[in-house]
């Protein structure tokens, strides 16, 4: 993963589904082909992510908990 993300939202202490809501909200201001990375600490952001990824069409290129922190980056489709 050797791009950068171009836009990253910070949802750290946020509760579902607010964290999920907030990457909605950047991914509509961006445009195609570009990474969003999300920082959260909500566990069932794990669950919204991987089905919003499906759901939507975006593609969620990493999805990873380190030490109660998950991080995410998107590309928007």
């Amino acid at each position: 993963m050797n791009k950068p993300c171009d836009v990253s939202v910070d949802a750290r202490g946020l509760d579902c589904p607010l964290p999920l809501l907030k990457a909605k909200q950047a991914l509509n201001r961006m445009a195609s082909g570009e990474r969003l990375e999300v920082l959260a600490t909500d566990a069932g952001s794990v669950r919204d992510f991987t089905v919003f990824s499906e759901q939507s069409g975006h593609a969620l290129l990493l999805s990873e908990e380190q030490d109660g922190e998950y991080r995410y980056i998107l590309e928007k489709s």
